[in-house]
């Protein structure tokens, strides 16, 4: 299994161990990674303000994929859900395609969609296999609630995205089960973590981020688990900040779950990054230092709130 990997621009920046963890837990699976050189941001940041603008830079990417007769892997919902709506609006307007290729053709490139585009998560139900990954797991987390959070980008709209039932979806949460924990149901596991309005209406982005948070406890979990850079951030160093103004009692740790499974498939955790996620790490590796959970959350917040 060899994939083109698209790096979201956000994690070198700000989530390094998105990147770090990923590697180390595919290349544990053996799924080989290659990173094309020409790759560039999937264009979301221009969706809004030069639409074609946005289209030119997902298509030059799946493009890039193509010439290297490779599938693309993203770790990003946004990323994947942006390179997904591009190859769907060029695949249904021979127009705007035939446009899109003529500025392709001058760097010899040509998109006719023959490069899938897929998430990190299907690729781990799918192509590796939950029995694959079960017969390399090390470590149980048998008796740990999870949280599961899916993100918007990866479940809708759902006739572009095509990746799980949107209203209720499951693969993520049986990867989250082969780790030995539970992944708990709860009643707004499926709404917006806030994160597209950080910047635009922070008393807003920040309610919603709070809103899952105590829905995610109140239902008993002792992490939320996330599979996308930016939902990982809100829940992580938004939250934080949150907490370091004096708003809010308690803290829910977040994880990637490229770090959950890693830490299950015997990856040391400096490998994983679980020092750089922002919020104290115990709570996100309490299994792993033998300390109760609810034990290492109330570390945390003495660490993090005032």
């Amino acid at each position: 299994m060899n994939y083109a990997v698209q790096r979201c621009c956000t994690t070198p920046v700000f989530l390094k161990q998105y990147e770090s963890s990923t590697d180390a837990v595919l290349k544990s699976l053996g799924v080989e990674l290659t990173d094309i050189q020409g790759f560039g941001c999937c264009g979301y940041p221009l969706k809004n303000f030069n639409y074609k603008a946005y289209i030119l830079s997902s298509a030059k990417n799946l493009a890039l994929a193509e010439k290297s007769k490779l599938d693309i892997l993203t770790f990003c919902n946004c990323c994947y859900g942006s390179l997904k709506h591009a190859a769907y609006h060029l695949e249904r307007d021979g127009a705007v395609k035939d446009d899109i290729n003529v500025k392709l053709k001058k760097e010899g490139l040509a998109f006719t969609g023959a490069a899938q585009i897929r998430h990190l998560l299907g690729i781990l139900f799918k192509d590796v296999g939950i029995e694959r990954i079960q017969e390399r797991i090390v470590k149980s987390f048998e008796g740990l609630k999870v949280a599961t959070h899916y993100g918007c980008h990866l479940l809708r709209p759902r006739q572009i995205v095509q990746f799980d039932n949107p209203l209720s979806p499951s693969i993520f949460d049986q990867l989250v089960k082969v780790t030995g924990a539970e992944s708990i149901p709860w009643p707004r596991k499926l709404d917006c973590c806030g994160s597209p309005m950080w910047g635009i209406h922070d008393e807003l982005s920040m309610d919603l981020a709070e809103k899952k948070i105590m829905s995610a406890m109140k239902s008993g979990a002792d992490l939320l688990c996330v599979a996308c850079p930016y939902c990982q951030l809100q829940f992580d160093r938004v939250q934080k900040m949150h907490l370091t103004k004096g708003n809010g009692h308690r803290v829910l740790p977040s994880i990637l779950y490229t770090q959950l499974l890693g830490l299950s498939l015997g990856i040391d955790s400096k490998t994983l990054g679980i020092h750089q996620n922002e919020l104290d790490p115990n709570g996100a590796t309490a299994f792993i230092e033998g300390l109760d959970p609810y034990e290492a959350r109330e570390v945390s917040f003495s660490k993090t709130a005032p």
